[in-house]
């Protein structure tokens, strides 16, 4: 599965409020930007036919849930552009990050104990 920008955008908002009603989830994507209900519907359609989303009905309201957590969209998608944007090399991913991005001593000291974790995993 593979979401969009936009129904990434939808994920984000089930991720952090659990279920909602398309009502419900175009009202919080309205206080980022200019959304109309009907394309938030249609969205969420499309999303439900892919498998993004499931939905129940509950009183006359179709209740839509995120069908895959957060970490896996987070990891289908990383793996995805590592792929597509750095033949696969996870190294220069990581160079080119840290080389665009002032990290700060708390995410150095994390990404130290992420790579000793990994480095006693190989072992």
């Amino acid at each position: 599965m593979r979401p969009t920008d936009s129904e990434l955008e939808i994920l984000h908002v089930l991720w952090q409020h659990g279920p909602r009603t398309v009502r419900q989830v175009n009202d919080e994507l309205s206080q980022q930007r200019d959304i109309g209900y009907t394309t938030t519907l249609k969205l969420m359609q499309i999303m439900h036919e892919k498998g993004l989303l499931t939905r129940s009905e509950e009183a006359k309201s179709h209740v839509y849930t995120a069908a895959l957590g957060e970490q896996e969209a987070q990891h289908t998608l990383i793996d995805r552009f590592l792929e597509t944007t750095f033949r696969g090399s996870a190294s220069q991913l990581v160079m080119q990050v840290l080389g665009r991005h002032k990290a700060s001593a708390d995410e150095l000291d994390e990404i130290k104990r992420l790579l000793n974790n990994l480095d006693h995993d190989a072992h």
